[in-house]
């Protein structure tokens, strides 16, 4: 198997998909001949035989079958290496690393990408999730190219694009709570009952926190999915978003406590990135992509 032809290989796999040595030379603007060459010459070389010969139309051999099988997922392999050979020649981003945050309105925010990266295959998207200060750290700790989430508009490191307000809502399932009048409930009502937080996933958490009601207990889940089925099932009380519970809250499943004690909280999702890093053309032209999507909102 020595000396395992490319040519050889792209020929055989022609005949097989274009259906006769005719087409498969059309196909690859060769002769005949060469094809068919080709092709005797890779069967030599394997000691098999692939194709057979004696009907109207050329067809596969259970040894071919086989084969082709192999073969064509090596030359799937071999074409995407040329193309990231390219890519790389180019100085586009092969992987655009990219970090939601916990205060995403995820349909949202998946939509815009998936428009955007449905013309970019060559560029592989490399998402992850992360909540509270995790996605800042990731982004100032250089393990993320963009991150949606808040960001202190203040930091002059970080640039952003403001995306949307999303509403936080404090809420109870029915029955949770004693109180007749739940717009006038004050903190220290609520101190007894067992308030649902996210966890920082942040490797070095600051002091601040979101939400928490100190002195009270607390149990913590990884995301509002999470969360909210715990709120759900009678279990704790908790902010939540309002794009994530309007259901909820229309069908009476979940009951708003927001009041002026208890007033809720509007963060600002913002498309984030460092100022004082270089940035690829795939990077540049999703910046550029997401300043029209904000332009464009009503």
């Amino acid at each position: 198997m020595d000396g395992l032809k490319l040519h050889d290989l792209r020929c055989f796999d022609a005949v097989v998909t274009q259906g006769s040595f005719q087409a498969a030379a059309a196909a690859l603007n060769r002769t005949h001949p060469s094809v068919f060459a080709a092709v005797a010459r890779l069967e030599t070389q394997l000691g098999l035989t692939l194709l057979d010969r004696g009907g109207y139309r050329v067809s596969l051999t259970d040894e071919g079958r086989h084969f082709h099988a192999r073969a064509r997922l090596a030359l799937r392999e071999l074409e995407h290496l040329q193309s990231y050979a390219g890519q790389l020649a180019s100085g586009e981003e092969t992987i655009l690393r990219v970090v939601m945050g916990d205060v995403c309105p995820r349909p949202r925010i998946l939509g815009l990408l998936s428009r955007f990266f449905a013309d970019r295959i060559r560029t592989r998207l490399h998402l992850e999730y992360e909540a509270i200060s995790g996605p800042v750290e990731r982004l100032m700790d250089a393990e993320a190219d963009l991150i949606f989430h808040r960001a202190n508009p203040s930091d002059p490191r970080l640039e952003r694009i403001d995306l949307c307000e999303v509403a936080f809502v404090p809420v109870v399932a029915p029955g949770f709570l004693p109180f007749q009048d739940t717009r006038e409930i004050t903190p220290e009502a609520m101190r007894p009952f067992t308030q649902c937080v996210i966890r920082d996933t942040a490797r070095r958490p600051p002091a601040e926190n979101f939400f928490v009601l100190d002195g009270a207990q607390s149990c913590s889940t990884p995301d509002h999915m999470m969360k909210k089925e715990l709120i759900l099932h009678g279990l704790a009380w908790g902010h939540l978003p309002e794009w994530l519970i309007e259901d909820e809250l229309r069908d009476g499943r979940l009951i708003s406590i927001a009041g002026r004690h208890i007033p809720g909280r509007t963060e600002t999702v913002a498309a984030v990135r460092r100022r004082d890093r270089p940035h690829g053309p795939v990077a540049k032209a999703l910046w550029i992509y997401l300043e029209t999507q904000e332009r464009a909102a009503p």
